[in-house]
């Protein structure tokens, strides 16, 4: 047999208050049931019992009590709200109403006086920024014209300097040139000195002949390029180019010395 458990406090409490209500009941049983068989007698004889054995008492396992639902707690009631008294506004004196008036116009005063700070700070910045970028804008136009003027001073001097070479190159030219036509009249001088003319020679015939030079000045071959129309004089010119070699040529490390390896020369008996 096994033991009951109880399964809430309030079922434990339940179970000892009926267990004495059963003690209770039947202590008054036993006290009604010894007085109701009391007879009238002439003696009487009573034992009294100082103390009454307990009846045996039968465990029974009582029923659990059945489970009581808690009842859900009542919303507390709402406090009513409190009606404010009206309190009518006091009226305030000149004075006090001055003194506000004074300071709303001294606030809107500094009010006015920081915008009109922050207006001039927010010119004076904008006026600073237009002035630095006036003068970057300065200093870019002027680093342009530098760079401008610069590449012209190049142009210029490279132009200059090409000029003085095209007059160095025209100097030299006509310096060589001179010195070409020096060094063929010398040649045509000395050709001329071994001409004789022929005595049938009429007119001013003119031959134009090409003559192939060695280094050395030896005459290597005469062709006769374009005949006078007097076969005497044009054969005269041929042998007077034979008997002047060496003719005179100007040194083999001359820059004109290339100008002489072949010759074209034009003779006339009276020049």
């Amino acid at each position: 047999m096994s033991a009951f458990v109880y399964e809430t406090g309030n079922e434990k409490a339940i179970s000892g208050a009926l267990a004495l209500v059963m003690h209770a009941l039947f202590f008054m049983l036993l006290v009604f049931g010894v007085s109701w068989q009391k007879r009238p007698s002439d003696t009487m004889v009573a034992e009294l019992w100082s103390n009454l054995p307990a009846p045996p008492v039968e465990k029974t396992v009582p029923p659990p009590p059945p489970k009581v639902e808690p009842e859900p707690p009542k919303p507390a009631p709402k406090p009513e709200p409190k009606l404010e008294p009206k309190v009518e506004p006091r009226p305030q004196p000149k004075a006090e109403i001055d003194l506000r008036e004074k300071q709303e116009r001294e606030r809107k005063a500094k009010e006015q006086a920081a915008l009109e700070r922050k207006k001039r700070a927010e010119k004076a910045l904008a006026e600073k920024k237009r002035r630095e970028q006036a003068l970057a804008e300065k200093k870019r136009l002027e680093a342009v014209r530098a760079e401008q003027a610069k590449i012209a001073e190049e142009k210029r001097r490279a132009a200059e300097q090409a000029e003085a070479q095209r007059k160095l190159a025209q100097q030299a030219a006509a310096a060589q040139a001179r010195e070409i036509d020096k060094f063929r009249r010398a040649i045509a001088a000395r050709i001329k000195r071994f001409i004789v003319e022929p005595p049938s020679l009429t007119g001013n015939p003119e031959v134009e002949v090409d003559i192939i030079v060695l280094p050395g000045g030896e005459v290597l071959d005469v062709r006769t390029k374009r005949a006078s129309g007097q076969a005497p004089w044009d054969n005269a010119v041929e042998r007077a180019i034979r008997r002047a070699q060496p003719l005179p040529l100007p040194p083999p490390d001359s820059p004109i010395f290339k100008e002489f390896r072949e010759l074209n020369l034009k003779f006339r008996p009276k020049e």
